[in-house]
C-alpha cells in the first residue's frame, strides 16, 4: 500500500535541486559531489563530481560543499553521504529525507548537526528534462554545516530551524557525534 504514495519509486534515485531552494539559501559551493551527468542542473559549484567520478571517492576540496546524495530504495544508502558531509571541514549542506524514526536519523543526523531546517511544504525536485517531479510523500531536512551556511539557512524562509544541541542526545548519541568529530579532527572522511 506504500507503494502508491511513492508516485516515483524506482524511476530514479537523482532527484535534482530546483533553483527556487537553491536562491533561497543564496549560496555559492566549492563541490558538488552529486552532480547529474547531464541534464537539468543548478548548483552553483565550482567542481563536479557525477556517477562516474564517484564523489564518494573523491577529495572535497576545501570550502562549502552541497550534497543532494542519490535518493535509492537501498536501506541506509544515505549513511555513507552523511558520514562524509559531516567530516568535511569545509561545511555546506546536505538534503536529505526527513525520516526522523529511522535508525540512521537518530545516529548520524540528530547527533551530529548544527542546524537542520524542515521546509514548509513539500519540496519537489526536478526531472532531467527540469519538469517538476511529484510531490513526494516525505518531506526534508535540510542540513547546515559551519557558520557560513547555518546562517544562510537561517535567512532562508525555508521552514522551521531545529539547532541540535549534543547535551539533550542520549551518550550513545553524544559518542557518536564525538566520534565523528575526533574523525574530522584526524582527517578521516570515511569514520
Amino acid at each position: 500500500m506504500v507503494d502508491n504514495y511513492e508516485k516515483a519509486k524506482g524511476e530514479s534515485s537523482e532527484w535534482r535541486t530546483g533553483k527556487d531552494l537553491l536562491d533561497a539559501i543564496g549560496l555559492e559551493y566549492v563541490t558538488d559531489p552529486c552532480a547529474p551527468e547531464d541534464g537539468y542542473y543548478c548548483v552553483p559549484a565550482k567542481v563536479r563530481f557525477t556517477i562516474r567520478d564517484n564523489g564518494l571517492l573523491q577529495p572535497w576540496p576545501d570550502g562549502l560543499v552541497f550534497v543532494n546524495s542519490p535518493w535509492s530504495e537501498k536501506k541506509r544508502a544515505v549513511v555513507p553521504w552523511l558520514r562524509r558531509f559531516y567530516a568535511h571541514r569545509g561545511g555546506g549542506i546536505c538534503l536529505c529525507i526527513a525520516r526522523t524514526s529511522c535508525d540512521w536519523w537518530h545516529e548520524f543526523v540528530w547527533p551530529c548537526s548544527e542546524l537542520i531546517c524542515f521546509p514548509d511544504g513539500k519540496t519537489r525536485f526536478r526531472k532531467p528534462d527540469g519538469s517538476l517531479g511529484p510531490a513526494p510523500t516525505n518531506g526534508i531536512g535540510i542540513i547546515a554545516s559551519g557558520a557560513i551556511a547555518c546562517a544562510a539557512l537561517r535567512r532562508s524562509g525555508l521552514g522551521y530551524c531545529v539547532p541540535a544541541d549534543p547535551s539533550d542526545a542520549p551518550s550513545a548519541f553524544a559518542r557518536a557525534r564525538n566520534q565523528l568529530a575526533l574523525s574530522r579532527d584526524e582527517g578521516d572522511c570515511h569514520a
